[in-house]
């Protein structure tokens, strides 16, 4: 991440509404990154396991986060997700999907 310009400001942030993996900060926006893994034999895509219900506490995560770190209501946000393959125990891709599902 920080090789992408990412600058991580937490990491593993839990509160009463969930977690989120990695919160970090690109240029003027707030990112809040849901880490997603599968076995390289596994069908479906890391990202396909992030469903609503997952996206709904990530939102409120976000918000509470946003409300307890003084971050103004119209900060620049965003969600993205890293989606990594493994293969025999060891990540062979790494995929950053920003943006996965809508605007933050």
């Amino acid at each position: 991440m920080e090789r992408l310009g990412y600058e991580i400001l937490e990491t593993n942030y839990r509160c009463r509404f969930g977690e989120i993996d990695v919160i970090a900060r690109k240029q003027d926006t707030l990112v809040f990154i849901e880490v997603r893994s599968r076995r390289s034999i596994d069908p479906c895509f890391p990202t396909e396991s992030v469903d609503e219900r997952k996206q709904a506490k990530l939102v409120l995560t976000a918000q509470h986060y946003l409300s307890t770190h003084g971050c103004a209501a119209d900060s620049n946000c965003r969600f993205d997700v890293a989606a990594v393959r493994f293969q025999k125990g060891k990540p062979v891709t790494v995929e950053l999907v920003q943006n996965a599902f809508g605007e933050g």
